[in-house]
């Protein structure tokens, strides 16, 4: 796997599997990585929109959406970074999937739908979805903007 070198050195027998482990732990520390942001602008956005309604949620979720067209569109097999397979799996998966939070949004959705607050259940299944597939859209086409043509 080209790029394992970075996070491990150059193996003997065995090394197959221990590149393995390598590229697992690496996308565990960026899931651990992705979490503690994630919790970061939850709480921070939390603090300032109150808790009535799971902004913070949305807010964690439109932006990995973001985050993710953009990383994708540039590190692609067209894009203009280049990365090794491990790295994108680091940020998309790791980072990216410890920072969206998909379970947290259907926890608080049947929460919502639990209290009678239909409207709101509503309104955050519809903003969530396609706020996320805008984003995720626009990511996209800004990564294609900065590609050299």
């Amino acid at each position: 796997m080209p790029g394992a070198e970075f996070f491990c050195p150059p193996l003997g027998i065995g090394g197959t599997l221990r590149r393995m482990l390598w590229s697992y732990l690496a996308v565990m520390a960026g899931g651990a990585l992705g979490v503690g942001a994630r919790m970061f602008m939850t709480n921070w956005v939390s603090e300032y929109s109150g808790e009535a309604f799971p902004w913070g949620t949305v807010a964690v979720n439109v932006l990995g959406c973001f985050i993710i067209g953009v990383f994708s569109g540039l590190t692609g097999p067209d894009g203009l970074l280049v990365t090794s397979p491990l790295v994108r799996q680091v940020v998309m998966v790791g980072v990216l999937g410890g920072f969206t939070t998909f379970s947290s949004f259907s926890l608080q959705t049947l929460s919502l739908i639990s209290n009678g607050q239909w409207l709101y259940a509503s309104g955050h299944i519809a903003l969530t979805v396609f706020s996320c597939l805008i984003a995720t859209t626009v990511g996209l086409m800004l990564a294609s903007l900065l590609q050299p043509r």
